[in-house]
């Protein structure tokens, strides 16, 4: 039988259940996420019941709504699954299509749940019902209830009887705009988007900043970023970049600060600007894609003397984990080939040939009491601008430009 026959996904929530009272507003925000992320699947709908939310296919392709629904944080699995009436002849009917799908399984597992307890067959007489049909159909086909090649769950609930075989793995975490809103500190680099994901499947939804310093980083830079921005947009929604004119202020650290304090400086600045524009979108956080010891600008005493600035939190998702780690996250979410495009981001301009790796509080607000920067931070934030992106935008004629460098 085909997969076709299955009507719905069944989704289950992860650690969304346990979210008590506030749980009603979680699945509100699950649901509506979801709506958000199938509209290109216009005749799919989402119906919810108690404990359980489904994906009514209504015709639909279901493996390409299957993979959309993968990429939403605060689903913990999902099943294609089809409702019957609770009548015995219709569930055994349903029982065969999900051990058919289940292609060359050789042994099952009947696994029932009657939460519907007005029901008349108890969940230990219905899985030898159902498993006997399925055995009196099939040649040379076995029940292992240990390590079974296809489990069958059967759920007898108030509105009818649903049964799903294969489970998909859906993205964890929590609905994106449940925890809040941070600012994303998004350079182009590969960590920084990998920070990003994290910290939505955390709940969190985000904004970018990206600090641009033209001529120093060209146009496919800045193109490069509101890619990698739109690759993040797929696990939420919309992203709103925030670009910040910096070229002028990296120009005045060159000219002015010491050498092996430019990396702490520019940081610092960065960190200004980012806390005011956090402060204006009412965002409760700054993430940036740091890495404990990474790089310079990454020590301990580099943090240290970054954050003082500013008095907003500061999530680092990576500070815990090593380079190929965080690759490999940036593969899994596709974010990987976009980064190591050959496009240099403002990180990159005046690099110092030593920058200092322990610097200090003390020696950096002496360097800067030398200079004000205070309107050079207002200019930037008066000339800065909004870029805002869409699983669905097309990038097309830059993408196309890009291929034909390479």
């Amino acid at each position: 039988m085909s997969i076709m026959n299955f009507d719905r996904i069944m989704i289950r929530y992860g650690e969304m259940a346990l979210k008590g009272k506030n749980r009603r507003a979680f699945e509100q925000k699950l649901q509506s996420n979801i709506a958000i992320k199938l509209r290109k699947y216009p005749n799919t709908t989402i119906k919810k019941t108690q404990g359980r939310m489904f994906v009514l296919l209504n015709g639909e392709k279901p493996h390409e709504v299957m993979k959309e629904c993968q990429e939403v944080f605060g689903i913990h699995s999902l099943s294609f699954a089809v409702m019957v009436e609770k009548e015995e002849e219709q569930m055994k009917e349903a029982v065969m299509l999900a051990f058919h799908d289940a292609r060359n399984a050789r042994t099952f597992k009947i696994s029932s749940k009657r939460t519907d307890k007005t029901f008349p067959i108890p969940s230990q007489e219905l899985n030898p019902l159902l498993g006997g049909h399925i055995l009196r159909q099939t040649e040379d086909v076995k029940v292992d209830v240990h390590n079974p090649d296809v489990e069958i769950k059967v759920e007898v609930r108030h509105e009818g009887c649903y049964v799903t075989a294969q489970d998909y793995p859906g993205a964890g975490g929590l609905p994106v705009g449940t925890t809040g809103k941070s600012l994303l500190m998004l350079s182009g680099g590969i960590d920084s988007p990998v920070a990003g994901y994290l910290t939505m499947k955390r709940g969190v939804e985000i904004e970018a900043i990206h600090f641009h310093s033209p001529p120093y980083t060209s146009e496919r830079a800045k193109q490069k970023v509101i890619d990698l921005a739109q690759a993040l947009s797929k696990f939420g929604s919309r992203v709103k970049i925030h670009v910040i004119p910096f070229t002028a202020i990296q120009q005045k650290i060159h000219r002015e600060m010491p050498e092996g304090y430019s990396m702490t400086i520019m940081r610092r600045m960065m960190m200004r600007i980012s806390e005011q524009v956090a402060a204006r979108n009412e965002l409760l956080s700054i993430t940036t894609g740091e890495s404990l010891g990474q790089v310079a600008s990454q020590t301990m005493e580099s943090m240290n003397t970054i954050n003082e600035v500013t008095n907003y939190p500061i999530i680092r998702p990576l500070v815990s984990m090593d380079k190929i780690e965080i690759i490999d996250i940036s593969r899994k979410i596709g974010t990987y080939d976009i980064s190591i495009r050959p496009f240099e981001d403002c990180c990159t301009v005046f690099v110092p040939k030593a920058p200092k790796t322990k610097p200090t509080r003390k020696n950096a607000n002496y360097y800067e009491s030398n200079s004000d920067f205070t309107r050079d931070i207002e200019k930037a934030l008066e000339e800065s601008y909004i870029v805002e992106v869409s699983p669905d935008r097309q990038s097309g004629q830059q993408d196309d430009e890009f291929d034909d460098l390479l």
